[in-house]
């Protein structure tokens, strides 16, 4: 690392970490002003997340901040003069996407765009969501219905859901919560990870990342373990009770679930760039043209289901009775478990850069930005393969649809100034342990010493805030549904 000069405007200092290897690139920035000692801190070039925390008198204050900063040297930073160093560059997924080859389009119920591509993708019950580079995320109905618009600061790599939570992977390095009406940052990822895909399970979060690194965090965004695989470009991760699945440009490789080891690795036709499960199997979707469903036991490759063209993505019908594709070329494929080609159609847009099937829907989000819903029942393809196809609905925005922004301050978040009523609402409150600021359940009927993940940006020591309800969560903790308020 090469130090820069001191920078110390007032009672402000600046650190930087920047290491010539790459793996390192953030800085860490301490403000005391009276008895208040502000922290800012996060990759270098972006705003990052902000602390704040009040001590009883100057001298305590000055006190808290010098062990701040002395903390930091130790592991490396230096002073340095904010703006000399640039941002490292964010990786981007280069794509391409050709015209597709086959003679039909497929049976497209309604298309919504939202004019940037789009990796983000995921299909519940109730909703389906997108999410694209330019960070914006989407709510929709079965029907296409656009029911909410969130507003992120940097483009989403991928959505995933954890019961119903949904979790936004961006590549500011954060991945945030959108389950509450407003979005928050639940897990801040380090920043030397750059994000490609994740996964997460029962509240632990895998991160799959561009130098072929796997990172484990928990639900209190903290280090479990994280391992180097052989290869780069980590586009998969799945994971489940019994281990995490790397998919990278060597192969998958499955690691058990607390990290002690690696269980197996299977070379895969080509490069992994996306990846599927299902209760017994994983499946890499490759550049090689090839889909390869893999047992999750041994690693042994069980059945391939060859396209015409690059892989970007795939799923299957519950069960893996139905293996769907989408490749570079505009098309998507259905096959049987066993490997036998049904159907290839025309996407009738882009190249569809993630999938899911629902309901006898295939769900699918392209380089064009579009999510698109269609209809995968026999007899609507047996229909678009002779030629007739419905007239796909063109969704839009509605006027008044609102948008919504993360959490980043303690000053974003309404004040209520008295206790609330018997159920109304939960109290939490923020707490130090261990040099960080947690938060524990104030109200009675829960766990006492369960913690309960929360917007770290809004966290101060001190500081209760009331919540419209809290969950319990897989591995003892609790989730925040509904509204944040402060509580004075």
């Amino acid at each position: 690392m090469s130090a820069a000069q001191a920078r110390q405007s007032g009672n402000t200092t600046y650190l930087e970490l920047s290491q010539e290897s790459g793996s390192a690139h953030k800085f860490y920035e301490v403000t005391v002003e009276g008895t208040t000692v502000s922290v800012r801190y996060g990759r270098i070039g972006v705003d990052g997340q902000r602390q704040t925390s009040t001590f009883p008198t100057v001298e305590k204050a000055r006190a808290a901040a010098a062990k701040k900063i002395a903390e930091k040297v130790r592991k490396g930073y230096a002073p340095a003069v904010q703006g000399q160093r640039a941002a490292r560059p964010v990786t981007r997924r280069q794509v391409t996407s050709a015209p597709s080859t086959a003679r039909a389009t497929a049976p497209v119920l309604w298309r919504f765009r939202t004019g940037a591509s789009a990796f983000g993708i995921h299909v519940d019950e109730d909703r389906c969501w997108i999410g694209n580079q330019d960070g914006d995320v989407y709510n929709l109905g079965h029907d296409g219905e656009v029911l909410a618009h969130y507003s992120l600061p940097d483009g989403v790599k991928c959505l995933v859901a954890d019961d119903f939570w949904i979790y936004a992977g961006c590549d500011d390095g954060r991945v945030y919560d959108l389950s509450a009406k407003v979005p928050f940052a639940a897990y801040d990822i380090a920043a030397d990870v750059d994000i490609f895909w994740l996964d997460i399970h029962a509240g632990v979060l895998n991160v799959s990342d561009r130098d072929g690194g796997l990172t484990v965090i928990d639900h209190e965004d903290e280090l479990q373990w994280s391992r180097n695989s052989s290869g780069e470009h980590g586009w998969m991760v799945r994971a489940d009770d019994r281990a995490v699945y790397h998919g990278h440009s060597s192969g998958v490789t499955a690691y058990a679930a607390d990290g002690t080891r690696q269980l197996w690795h299977t070379a895969t036709g080509g490069n992994v760039l996306f990846g599927w499960q299902e209760q017994d199997a994983v499946y890499a979707g490759t550049g090689r043209r090839v889909v390869q469903r893999l047992a999750k036991s041994t690693g042994l490759v069980e059945a391939s289901y060859p396209c015409d063209a690059a892989v970007y993505s795939c799923a299957t019908s519950p069960g893996g009775r139905y293996v769907f594709a989408g490749d570079s070329a505009s098309s998507v494929y259905c096959f049987t478990a066993d490997g036998t080609r049904l159907w290839k159609l025309g996407t009738g847009g882009g190249s569809a850069l993630s999938m899911q099937y629902h309901d006898g829907r295939l769900y699918t989000v392209s380089t064009d930005g579009s999510l698109a819903c269609i209809d995968a029942s026999e007899a609507a393809i047996t229909a678009a393969q002779s030629g007739t196809v419905p007239v796909a609905a063109d969704i839009k925005l509605a006027a008044a649809l609102p948008t919504y922004a993360p959490l980043t301050t303690a000053a974003s978040v309404a004040t209520v100034s008295v206790v609330p009523a018997a159920g109304s609402g939960v109290v939490v409150e923020c707490f130090e342990q261990g040099g960080r600021v947690r938060v524990r359940v104030v109200s009675e009927g829960y766990e006492p010493g369960w913690n309960v993940q929360f917007p770290r940006a809004i966290r101060q020591p001190g500081a209760r805030y009331v919540v419209d309800a809290l969950h319990s969560a897989p591995g003892g903790f609790y989730r925040v549904r509904g509204e944040i308020r402060r509580l004075v």
